[in-house]
């Protein structure tokens, strides 16, 4: 199996060689199997997703906003990883640890000053290895700048939304 360096360099060079190759779509479908259950497929995966008994849910599975923390917290992983290798920087672990906070009059519509998503997130990562706190600068500015799900929480993404009305016969 070819190291993670060596399918960036690759996966880099195709894209150099055709800026077309950097293109990529992800999807998800999700749909509403219960109360607040829902079924989610994206690629071949398939999980579920609920909410806490006190939202009214099973709590059958992770909420939303948790998948929210928890996307971060891998993408963060995932990222350091994928940046450790670029930069020839050693790393022997990594976890990142998410807190979210919400004010749920926010998505009740009881107060409609109050967001209805987070009004705040702390990230938390821990690395492990061998190299310099310089070094480990260096990796932590490449992860800040590069890391896909801290760029979606932290700046607003244009959404296009179409809703349809089903024909119910």
């Amino acid at each position: 199996m070819p190291t993670l360096k060596l399918v960036l360099d690759g996966l880099a060079e195709a894209i150099a060689a055709d800026e077309t190759a950097a293109a990529a779509s992800f999807d998800a479908r999700a749909t509403l199997v219960g109360v607040t259950e829902v079924d989610v497929t994206t690629g071949h995966h398939t999980f579920k997703v609920d909410e806490p008994e006190a939202l009214g849910g099973t709590d059958l599975a992770a909420n939303p906003v948790q998948l929210v923390l928890a996307a971060l917290g891998a993408c963060q992983a995932i990222t350091y990883k994928v940046w450790a290798a670029k930069l020839g920087i050693a790393i022997d672990g990594i976890e990142a640890r998410v807190e979210g906070d919400i004010d749920l009059r926010g998505f009740f519509g009881i107060d409609e000053s109050i967001r209805p998503g987070f009004t705040g997130i702390r990230l938390f990562v821990t690395l492990r290895g061998p190299e310099s706190p310089e070094r480990y600068a260096e990796l932590i500015d490449a992860v800040d700048v590069h890391c896909p799900v801290l760029d979606v929480v932290a700046n607003p993404v244009p959404i296009e939304r179409e809703v349809k009305i089903a024909d119910p016969s």
